[in-house]
């Protein structure tokens, strides 16, 4: 476990909205690498932040659901209020493995400066082609508007060095704040660094997901396209 008492001190932090059913597996499995874990319930219905709490995490509530994006950048600031240095994302529903946060970790204190993320490796499990598919368009447009290759751009999980990400815009509150975060610290010269990870993924048919195909796609390509334009 990283002992808090380090000039490297991350925490996990985890942006959740209604998972209730993962949501202590995953603050439980996360404690076992980093015992500072705080859940951002960006407005649940279904007692997600009661389950983080009974699990162990600090829990910060948004009243109403104001987007992925919202919940990392409210998590991320009280986070480096308490003299946290970085922040591991990780997913609430359960897809992130807790035993590869010490891969993370371990790249983040190698380059403190630098945003690592964790560039899944899917193997023989089973993915939407539409998810791929848009995965792959999403790498593409990231490595134009950054100017160089990124990795797996639509991975949450990741490590973030606080005082370098909160110093740059905000472009977007939801799904698209992963993207464009990426971009504006490319272009910041904050290093982006990529480390294999395994994850999760459950049967096609069982998976649940707040991304709308359709309108969390449109917002990410509004929002990136500025960069690509002026690129």
């Amino acid at each position: 476990m990283v002992s808090e008492s380090s000039p490297f001190r991350p925490a996990v932090l985890v942006p959740s909205y209604d998972c209730a059913a993962t949501i202590a597996a995953v603050v439980v499995d996360a404690r076992r690498h980093v015992s500072s874990v705080l859940v951002v319930d960006d407005g649940s219905t279904d007692g997600t932040g009661e389950r983080a709490r009974a699990a162990g995490a600090e829990v910060l509530r948004h009243r109403e659901n104001r987007g992925k994006g919202a919940a990392l950048v409210s998590g991320m600031r009280q986070l480096a209020a308490a003299g946290f240095t970085h922040a591991l994302s990780m997913d609430g529903d359960g897809q992130h493995l807790g035993a590869e946060i010490p891969k993370l970790l371990a790249a983040a204190r190698a380059e403190p400066g630098a945003i690592v993320i964790g560039v899944r490796t899917i193997g023989t499990q089973a993915v939407a082609a539409v998810n791929l598919f848009g995965n792959r368009v999403a790498n593409l447009a990231v490595r134009v508007a950054a100017g160089s290759p990124v990795g797996d751009t639509q991975s949450g999980f990741r490590v973030y060095p606080l005082a370098a990400v909160l110093a740059l815009p905000v472009d977007g509150l939801r799904f698209e704040y992963e993207t464009t975060v990426i971009i504006r610290a490319a272009r910041a010269h904050v290093p982006i660094r990529a480390t294999p990870v395994a994850v999760y993924y459950p049967p096609i048919a069982e998976r649940r997901s707040h991304y709308r195909k359709v309108v969390d796609t449109l917002r990410i390509i509004r929002a990136v396209a500025p960069f690509v334009i002026r690129r």
